[in-house]
């Protein structure tokens, strides 16, 4: 099943994205459940939240993966969804 994970940033945490990208895109990489995933951009074109689908097995997967993305750890964001996808196209 597919999920999209949405993350927003809190206001002003940039850095907290910046200091922990590394760690997320390793992440990401080493999981094997990633489809798809890049940032959310601002009008300024700044790093500000994160789209990531993730192909698992069931939800409580998805639940994992997100509790231990390294910017959840870092406190990045304000609110996080997970609501399963259909793809349709692509």
């Amino acid at each position: 099943m597919l999920i999209a994970l949405v993350g927003r940033d809190k206001p002003g945490a940039l850095n907290i994205r910046l200091e922990n990208r590394e760690a997320h895109v390793n992440h990401i990489k080493s999981s094997g459940i990633v489809a798809q995933a890049g940032p959310f951009l601002d009008e300024n074109g700044d790093m500000c939240g994160s789209l990531v689908i993730l192909d698992v097995e069931d939800m409580a997967q998805a639940q994992d993966w997100a509790d231990n993305d390294p910017y959840a750890k870092a406190g990045l964001f304000e609110t996080v969804t997970l609501t399963q996808w259909n793809k349709v196209i692509g």
